[in-house]
């Protein structure tokens, strides 16, 4: 017979035990249905970089593409990256024993020649045989399909290579990778009657494994986000709040369990030409990897910040700018970002003189604008997350918002 106190506490050893799984089941709900696959891009010109950046997270990564494969003007795939070679070979052995999926990039960008093998049978089948010979003698897991800058025209003869492939390659893999959709509200200022998208996104939902919208390069593109954060310089790399358009208009015809986000790693570098309340022209100087940012922005002396689009950027005036003489003498509102300074400076000069000047920007993918994008992939309950690129020169802190 048990005692009454034994009795209690085995009642209240009970509740407590069920009130904790109460408590915790959401969170163990939460973790199966928003676990992320993560993969990402290694590309040929830091490859060994790129591999030993791998091997390193290999633990928190489902899948690797290797950015190596171009395509000729007659459809024959070339290998820029030495895929038959031995760091290469036994970094694909050493991947798949993890069981990290291998499955390299064909990135093709040439217009004219995709809508001339892609609209005739022929040429098209041919190209496919290629691919899939690729496929089959290297062992990968499947091939990732990038081919950027089609015409409109070729939409139709993209949609049936995607189909005839992926009846060629049988149960490996069919990756595409395409450019992301504004919404054209926020493309156009007056909405066309019929836009020629150069993709059909219902095909390639229906006919790829995976699609994976590459969400970056945004710079002008949305022209609300450029009408709400004119006052401040404004050339991001991916605006969280444009991103979030971009799955919005994506998920209505691509199912969202094929789609993976791509996210930048990278940024960008501008020259401005600032006038009267107005940051004007912008004028590429390159693309920045996160060392080279960080270098810069000591080599001006500048405290990088969070900017209007939710990533790290910072401004500088070069010597030769007409502002150089008069920085230090110019007056900006009190609260400005650190990163903001020398841009808010150029502006006071505009305003007070009536005359142009220039100054320059970065603004690039950290870990916080990284985490608002994988944040957003678990809203959207996507099936993951695509890094581009892996390189080790990516911010090393984002990996802890993958594992």
């Amino acid at each position: 017979m048990m005692h009454a106190y034994t009795i209690r506490a085995t009642v209240l050893l009970f509740t407590i035990t069920i009130f904790t799984l109460t408590a915790l089941m959401p969170q163990m709900l939460f973790a199966k249905e928003y676990n992320l696959e993560v993969s990402g891009w290694i590309p040929y010109w830091r490859d060994s970089e790129g591999i030993k950046d791998a091997k390193k997270h290999i633990r928190d990564i489902d899948a690797v593409y290797p950015f190596v494969f171009t395509v000729t003007t007659t459809g024959e795939i070339r290998d820029q990256g030495g895929l038959d070679e031995r760091e290469w070979k036994s970094f694909v052995k050493y991947a798949q024993r993890k069981d990290v999926a291998v499955i390299p990039t064909i990135m093709w960008s040439d217009g004219v020649a995709m809508q001339t093998i892609l609209s005739n049978a022929s040429l098209r089948a041919t190209h496919i045989k290629n691919i899939a010979k690729m496929v089959k003698s290297g062992d990968f897991d499947g091939v990732d399909i990038d081919y950027e800058g089609k015409k409109s025209e070729t939409k139709d003869g993209f949609s049936l290579f995607l189909e005839e492939l992926k009846d060629a390659i049988g149960n490996k893999t069919l990756v595409c990778t395409i450019e992301p959709r504004t919404p054209p509200d926020s493309l156009y200022r007056d909405v066309p009657k019929v836009i020629n998208y150069v993709n059909d996104y219902t095909a390639i939902g229906k006919y790829c494994d995976q699609v994976t919208i590459m969400a970056y390069d945004q710079q002008r593109a949305d022209i609300k986000l450029n009408a709400i954060r004119k006052g401040v310089p404004y050339m991001p790399v991916s605006d969280v709040d444009w991103v979030r358009k971009v799955l919005e208009l994506t998920i209505k015809t691509i199912p969202r369990e094929k789609i993976v986000l791509g996210i930048p790693t990278y940024g960008h570098h501008y020259s401005v030409t600032v006038a009267p309340d107005w940051y004007r022209d912008y004028w590429k100087l390159g693309a920045l990897n996160v060392p080279s940012i960080l270098d810069l922005a000591d080599e001006w002396n500048v405290k990088p910040s969070r900017n209007a689009a939710g990533e790290m950027g910072f401004s500088y005036i070069p010597d030769s700018s007409v502002v150089s003489s008069y920085k230090k003498t110019l007056r900006i509102p009190k609260h400005t970002p650190s990163g903001e300074v020398a841009a808010a400076k150029a502006l006071a000069y505009a305003n007070a003189t009536g005359k142009e000047a220039t100054f320059n920007i970065v603004s690039y993918s950290d870990e916080g604008a990284m985490k608002d994008k994988i944040d957003l992939a678990r809203e959207f309950k996507l099936k993951g997350v695509a890094l581009f690129k892996i390189d080790g020169e990516e911010d090393q802190k984002v990996w802890k918002h993958l594992r």
